[in-house]
């Protein structure tokens, strides 16, 4: 989406409403054929696993009894998750993506879907193409229904019809996107469990940034970012989520998209100044060896020798 629609990220095109949309489709044929590959030349010799790591917040509905917000929550969570999740899991983009994507073309005046189709052979040769689900994860919205005006100039933005909204309150210790929300990867791992018949999944990415250095590497809001985050995932396993692994985002500081290296989502802080670029340990590096070790929250009671 910003490589081809926003063009913010590289290759910088700007193909307003249809270029994200083609670039996806592209990607998921690609995928399948990827895992048919393995599939049937490598996998008898080596068995290994193939899957995707797809980035997604949660959307929750601003008020938990209105129809239209539970609507518009669930459309969040499938123009984003559900775009790429549900042709590799159940055959085809999600029916709310086509509806409202091929109603939007139509009021364009365009033959057809902005949406491409996938063939009947292109479903099933697509579905159940991954053997594991990777998921990143940073963050959460309140969603609410937000008509967009018809318009002639097209984007995935205005495709689904909605506002997204953050509470105030919620810690954002980085950059504006990213607040920190734990609640939220609950119940997007227990989305996963239900959408897609529980796969097995690896958190691929979790980790929240600074955009201001911290000089004395007192990230204590990284530290109880991951204790959160980390702690709803435990909760979420007890829910009977197969969840299988974890990775914090990330282990150095390093080139972040478009921000370059101001955004610093390292347990090590780099000094990009230095020629030889010296790594430093910040705090949450030893509350996360701690994690490590004990495989879990260490025993507060347990003191060391």
């Amino acid at each position: 989406e910003k490589g081809y629609e926003t063009g913010e990220h590289a290759p910088g095109l700007k193909l307003g409403g249809c270029g994200a949309y083609k670039a996806a489709h592209h990607i998921i044929k690609t995928h399948a054929k990827v895992w048919h590959s393995y599939n049937n030349t490598w996998r008898r010799e080596q068995r290994g696993m193939v899957g995707i790591s797809l980035t997604s917040g949660w959307g929750e509905p601003v008020d938990p009894h209105s129809q239209t917000d539970r609507d518009a929550a669930e459309r969040y969570i499938q123009f984003h998750l559900g775009w790429f999740a549900n042709p590799i899991y159940r055959g085809d983009y999600p029916e709310v993506m086509k509806n409202y994507v091929g109603k939007k073309s139509a009021q364009q005046g365009l033959g057809t879907s902005r949406l491409p189709t996938f063939s009947v052979q292109e479903k099933t040769y697509i579905k159940g193409t991954s053997d594991f689900l990777g998921i990143g994860h940073f963050t959460t919205r309140y969603v609410l229904q937000k008509n967009f005006p018809f318009l002639q100039v097209s984007s995935y933005h205005t495709d689904h019809d909605l506002a997204e909204l953050v509470d105030p309150n919620w810690p954002a210790p980085g950059p504006k996107w990213l607040y920190s929300v734990p609640w939220g990867f609950r119940r997007l791992l227990n989305f996963i469990k239900t959408q897609y018949g529980n796969p097995l999944i690896y958190v691929t990415e979790n980790g929240v940034s600074e955009t201001v250095q911290c000089p004395q590497l007192c990230d204590e809001w990284r530290i109880q970012y991951l204790k959160g985050y980390i702690n709803e995932i435990l909760k979420a396993l007890n829910d009977g989520v197969n969840v299988k692994g974890y990775t914090a985002w990330s282990l150095l500081d390093k080139f972040e998209w478009n921000k370059g290296f101001s955004e610093r989502f390292g347990l090590y802080h780099i000094d990009f100044k230095n020629k030889n670029k010296p790594r430093y340990p910040k705090a949450s590096v030893d509350y996360y060896k701690n994690i490590i070790s004990a495989n879990g929250f260490p025993n507060p009671r347990e003191v060391m020798s």
